[in-house]
């Protein structure tokens, strides 16, 4: 969390002049959208016709480095320039149509793959807001259908994209859902769905394969341009033609992003206009543009040609505040964007950036403050200090605690187990003596029907006991059904542990509903400063947890393991349904440690 001061140093960082870049008038969004359409279209024909000029360059300097230019005389030949002109626009357009039509099947999926894009969990109280405003605002743009996703990431970003089938998809990230409003939500998906409305997808998605073309033609030749002179075959013993060919291609892609660039810029000042039309919330927009740059913007590891689909430019907090950073940016410079957003409601940007950061401070006020175990506990006993004698809920299912195992010598026996637990035990057999205490039989664990039951279900990942699966690991009391975060979870009203979905917790992680007490943060700090002197992480982990732990969701044995290897926190893991089981206070120390790292 940024406190007031670092607010007012994020300000500061971004100076505005007022005098100079406010407009002396008030523009509407139609004006502004037909600007800037004007503008992005004769870009547009821009590039097109660079293609082709690129194209011819290329050919030229690809005929003279394998040597068919063997008399100079030629090109002053009447009759060449009209043939290689056709003949480089025959190729401009094959060229374009083919890597067009590649990146329109490829690309999205890549896209989507690499950033891990997943379908909205409807049990998500923010992904199921995101659902319906993406709905709504759909059906204010007139598209009959939109596919929507989910990218597990801190960063505060979003993307449009148009999918193989020719369905338009809008992808947000999870630190987006968490840090913004309704109305912020409703601007992004509005810019998003005015990216498809107006076309920009097969804009953008031809600029940037065009430019992505070069820059991969470009890179396929760096590695044989550092080889040296070619061998005794080819024409380029003193290295001039290839220098000659490379130099052709690496200023073809420098001009063609410069061109995308310039496309993508007018592209997004257009959306937003448009976006506007859709939402009527330009300050909406405007505040989650400012909190996408001051925050995390950067969303994963791809190719930076593909940059222009995203509503903040994934690296721009890495950006060059300078003349050469913001020609080759595929977004507006910040307070251009801000500026022109705040001119619809006659404000300055300064005024966009208080409201940000006053409510920032509005946000950390309204959070609930979680207490430890402890703290909770003595507040309740504080408050009702009958409960203090007061016997604790029964133990449920103790009456299934009727399986006992032979042990190591005669007439020993281990236990008593549930039928769970019992088929869950290390190196258990079909073979192995057990007896059910409740009806006094005893033989081997196959000749019982209801182990072998258990056995079948435990090898076909079912349920070992449909109905009895639901209990807490330590306490064996029901869990109840709650939410945390926004996330459906399941906990213990005893001793407070949850059971979270693994996919989930990054959810949980990235949104900021709760504030911890001093003293769980102090908890938080002696963990952390405890485990980071302990050569030896895993194994006092490990040996810390109890064995045999039953998963409340499916029966399997869960393993004890730490969180990963950068937040030692101890947890059981269930490798059977990715499930895990924080126990009391471990959730919250594993929040307090990342958002300690992240500040």
């Amino acid at each position: 969390m940024r406190s007031e001061s670092g607010a007012l140093t994020g300000a500061a960082r971004i100076r505005y002049d007022s005098g100079r870049n406010m407009p002396t008038r008030t523009r509407d969004f139609y004006e502004v959208q037909e600007r800037q359409r004007r503008r992005s279209l004769l870009l547009f024909a821009a590039v097109l016709l660079f293609h082709f000029v690129a194209i011819g360059l290329v050919g030229l300097a690809l005929l003279a480095s394998v040597g068919l230019f063997i008399r100079p005389g030629l090109l002053a030949a009447p009759s060449f320039w009209p043939r290689f002109l056709a003949v480089d626009l025959l190729a401009a357009a094959l060229v374009a149509a083919l890597h067009f039509q590649d990146a329109r099947r490829n690309g999205p999926r890549v896209i989507l793959r690499r950033l891990q894009a997943a379908t909205p969990d409807a049990s998500d109280r923010y992904h199921l807001q995101l659902l319906h405003t993406v709905d709504e605002i759909r059906i204010a743009a007139g598209l009959p259908r939109v596919n929507t996703y989910v990218l597990p990431s801190f960063a505060v970003n979003s993307l449009a994209v148009i999918e193989e089938d020719g369905t338009p998809a809008v992808a947000v990230t999870e630190g987006l859902l968490a840090e913004g409003t309704r109305d912020e939500l409703q601007a992004v998906a509005a810019h998003e769905l005015a990216h498809i409305a107006r076309g920009d997808a097969f804009y953008l998605t031809l600029v940037c394969s065009l430019a992505n073309l070069f820059e991969r033609f470009k890179d396929a030749l760096e590695p044989e341009a550092e080889d040296g002179p070619a061998g005794p075959g080819g024409r380029s013993g003193s290295g001039f033609p290839p220098v000659l060919f490379y130099a052709a291609v690496a200023l073809s892609a420098l001009v063609m992003r410069l061109l995308s660039t310039l496309v993508s810029r007018e592209r997004e000042l257009l959306a937003d206009a448009a976006a506007v039309e859709l939402s009527r919330a330009p300050e909406a927009l405007a505040r989650i543009v400012y909190k996408a740059h001051v925050k995390n913007s950067f969303v994963g590891d791809f190719s930076l040609s593909y940059a222009p689909l995203f509503i903040v430019r994934p690296d721009s907090r890495d950006t060059p505040d300078s003349l050469l950073g913001r020609v080759f940016s595929s977004h507006p410079p910040l307070m251009k964007r801000l500026g022109a957003l705040a001119a619809m409601v006659r404000k300055k940007p300064e005024a966009v950036v208080a409201a940000v950061w006053s409510e920032e401070r509005a946000r950390d006020g309204a959070r609930g403050v979680l207490r430890s175990y402890e703290e909770a506990r003595r507040e309740q006993l504080r408050l009702f200090p009958e409960q203090a004698e007061a016997p604790g809920p029964p133990a449920a299912c103790d009456e299934s605690r009727v399986w006992q195992l032979a042990g190591a010598g005669p007439g020993a026996w281990e236990g008593p187990f549930t039928l769970p637990e019992l088929v869950a035990r290390p190196r258990f057999s079909p073979i192995m003596r057990v007896r059910n205490a409740q009806e006094g039989v005893e033989a081997r664990a196959r000749e019982f029907p209801q182990v072998r039951v258990a056995l079948h279900n435990l090898a076909r990942k079912k349920p070992l006991a449909p109905g009895r699966e639901n209990l807490c690991p330590r306490c064996r009391v029901p869990l109840t059904e709650a939410f945390y975060e926004g996330v459906a979870v399941r906990v213990c009203g005893r001793c407070r542990g949850r059971l979270v979905d693994a996919a989930c917790v990054d959810r949980i992680v990235a949104r900021r509903e709760f504030a911890f007490s001093d003293e769980l943060r102090a908890k938080a700090r002696e963990f952390r400063d405890r485990f980071v002197r302990n050569p030896l992480k895993r194994q006092k982990i490990e040996s810390a947890l109890a064995p045999d732990v039953p998963c409340p969701a499916c029966g399997y044995r869960m393993v004890a393991r730490p969180y990963n290897y950068q937040y030692f926190v101890p947890v059981d893991k269930c490798l059977s349904c990715s499930r895990i089981w924080f126990d009391a206070d471990e959730l919250e120390i594993l929040q307090v440690l990342i958002e300690d790292r992240k500040s």
